[in-house]
């Protein structure tokens, strides 16, 4: 079973992302409220992948992209962006960086389990 860390400061998103992924994927789903909360959880769970969000107070998600990155424990786990503001020049940007790919809010929840399986190269959920 694959196992996500959700990263939103807003708690509606985190639990209908958690609801979406948990009831169409089968996933578990673990949720953080800040760029902090994440880099803890994600030591300590080691999910197979982390969707952050880019706007959040405190700590943004590239700098706490920046901040799992400089951690050898956390530097492999792939990361996607929920994002409100996406181009082209900013999935270039992310590419670039390491980021695996973005995601725009918002987003359509019956969806969110094959895109993240497509970025990933998971295999693709049946939404029967």
């Amino acid at each position: 079973m694959k196992r996500i860390l959700v990263v939103d400061n807003e708690e509606y998103i985190q639990e209908v992302t958690k609801i979406c992924l948990e009831t169409i994927a089968g996933w578990e789903v673990i949720t953080a409220g800040s760029g902090m909360e994440c880099v803890s959880k994600a030591e300590t769970e080691l999910p197979d992948a982390i969707l952050l969000d880019v706007m959040m107070p405190d700590i943004d998600g590239i700098a706490t992209f920046e901040k799992l990155q400089a951690n050898s424990v956390t530097k492999n786990i792939p990361v996607i962006l929920l994002t409100a503001k996406i181009q082209a020049s900013d999935r270039r940007r992310y590419a670039e960086q390491g980021i695996k790919d973005a995601i725009a809010k918002p987003f359509n929840p019956t969806e969110l389990a094959n895109q993240v399986s497509a970025i990933l190269g998971w295999k693709e959920i049946s939404n029967e």
